[in-house]
C-alpha cells in the first residue's frame, strides 16, 4: 500500500506547543501504529486542534519531536505532507468550482494519478447527485461531506480529523464510522478530536488536560512566567 501503510508508525515525544505567549500543552507523548485510532478529548481551548495541526506539520513544536517509522518528521516535511489527510474546522472548498472539480483538484494535489476514485468517493458520501453543483451552493453538511470525501479520493496512511462529525446527520456519521473502520482494517491510522459520539472500537483516548500548563512564555525574557 502507498507510503507503507501496513507497516507505518507515527509518534510524538515530549511535545510542547506554544501559541503566542500561551503554552497550550507540554510534555505530551503519543504513538500510533498500523490500525490504531487516537481520540483527543478536552474542552475548547485545550489544544486538540493545535495538536492535530502539529501532527500535520502545519505548526512546529516548541519542543519535542515527531517521528515516522523512527525517523524525524522535521527531516523531510514535504514527504510527511504526502502521508496525511488533514480535515480541519474550516472547509477548503473553492466556491466557484463544482463538487467534482473540487474533489478532483484535491486528489491531484495529493498525488492521485487519475480521477478514478472521485466518483466513488462522492457516491459513498451521498454527493454524487451534486457533482455539478458549485461549492458556494452547498449546505454546511454537504460541505463537510465533501471535505471528508477527500479521504477516499487519494490514499494516505494517516488521517487527522478535527471534529469531523460537525454538521453531519446520524446517517452520515455512520458512513464516516464505516470509512474510518475500513481505513484502520487496511493498516491506516487516524487521530480524531471530537465532542460527539463517534464509534471507534479499540481507540485510545488522550486527555489534553493531562498536558495543560498555566504558565505563559515571555519571548523577551526567554522564560516562563
Amino acid at each position: 500500500m502507498r507510503n507503507g501503510t501496513l507497516t507505518s508508525s507515527f509518534a510524538g515525544t515530549s511535545l510542547t506547543c506554544v501559541r503566542g505567549e500561551r503554552v497550550v500543552f507540554t510534555g505530551l507523548d503519543f504513538s500510533l501504529n498500523a490500525g490504531d485510532a487516537l481520540i483527543l478529548l478536552g474542552p475548547n481551548g485545550s489544544g486538540k486542534s493545535s495538536l492535530l495541526r502539529l501532527m500535520a506539520g502545519l505548526i512546529r513544536p516548541a519542543a519535542g519531536e515527531l517521528s515516522w517509522n523512527g525517523e524525524a518528521v522535521a527531516a523531510d516535511r514535504e514527504r510527511h505532507a504526502g502521508r496525511i489527510h488533514y480535515v480541519g474546522h474550516h472547509d477548503a472548498i473553492k466556491p466557484v468550482l463544482t463538487v467534482i472539480e473540487n474533489l478532483a483538484f484535491w486528489a491531484r494535489l495529493h498525488g492521485a494519478e487519475s480521477d478514478d476514485k472521485t466518483d466513488a468517493a462522492l457516491e459513498r458520501l451521498g454527493l454524487d447527485h451534486l457533482a455539478g453543483t458549485p461549492g458556494k451552493l452547498l449546505s454546511a453538511g454537504q460541505k463537510r461531506r465533501l471535505n471528508l470525501a477527500r479521504l477516499l479520493a487519494a490514499p494516505a496512511p494517516l488521517w487527522l480529523l478535527d471534529e469531523p462529525s460537525v454538521a453531519l446527520d446520524r446517517a452520515s456519521v455512520r458512513v464516516l464510522e464505516e470509512i474510518i473502520a475500513e481505513h484502520r482494517a487496511g493498516g491506516g491510522m487516524v487521530a480524531v478530536s471530537t465532542h460527539a459520539d463517534i464509534d471507534l472500537p479499540g481507540g485510545r483516548e488522550l486527555q489534553m488536560a493531562d498536558y495543560a500548563v498555566t504558565a505563559t512564555w515571555n519571548a523577551e525574557l526567554g522564560t516562563w512566567l
